[in-house]
């Protein structure tokens, strides 16, 4: 939905009845994310690292800190984001692939919760340096909290999704302009 893994990531919080949801509510939770971002490898049966729900919460939170103060223009907090950049360490690998051609690959060999949030601290700092942030944008649903990275051709998007808080704002104004009788 956000179109970008570090956006993807805010996205484990929304907005439901006026309260925030987190989606995440254990180490297990945050594993089945990383999984299906592609990010985790291995058997879906393997178990998440103890500590993985804290530590991902806390990358969220800086994350979200440092892309809210960028999009803002205000200065951005690095001490956050750089403790888990820090803390992903990788090396590099030659590999061969399905053609038999070499491949250079990094692999993490840090502890399991670093390689497993590190991805994600890298693809944050990406989009920080990186990104265009005038296309970073945040649901216009006054009821919404989810990011989005705007690839549409007009770079006009408005809402996280169509089927959801676009359709919801058309529903509204067609309910302002045609009110009930009685």
């Amino acid at each position: 939905m956000g179109d970008h893994l570090a956006l993807d990531l805010l996205n484990t919080e929304a907005r439901s009845q006026g309260q925030v949801v987190d989606h995440w509510t254990t180490d297990e939770d945050v594993r089945r994310w990383l999984l299906r971002q592609g990010v985790a490898q291995g058997p879906a049966s393997q178990a998440a690292p103890s500590g993985l729900l804290e530590r991902g919460r806390e990358l969220r939170a800086a994350v979200r800190e440092a892309i809210s103060a960028r999009k803002a223009g205000g200065a951005v907090s690095i001490d956050g984001l750089n403790a888990y950049l820090q803390a992903y360490l990788t090396s590099p690998q030659l590999r061969h692939d399905e053609t038999g051609a070499l491949t250079l690959t990094r692999t993490a060999r840090g502890d399991a919760t670093s390689s497993l949030l590190g991805p994600v601290a890298e693809a944050a700092a990406q989009l920080l340096v990186e990104g265009d942030f005038a296309l970073v944008r945040q649901c216009e649903h006054p009821d919404c909290i989810l990011w989005f990275y705007d690839r549409t051709k007009s770079h006009k998007r408005r809402w996280c999704s169509m089927a959801q808080c676009g359709n919801r704002h058309k529903a509204a104004q067609f309910r302002k302009r045609n009110p009930l009788p009685g």
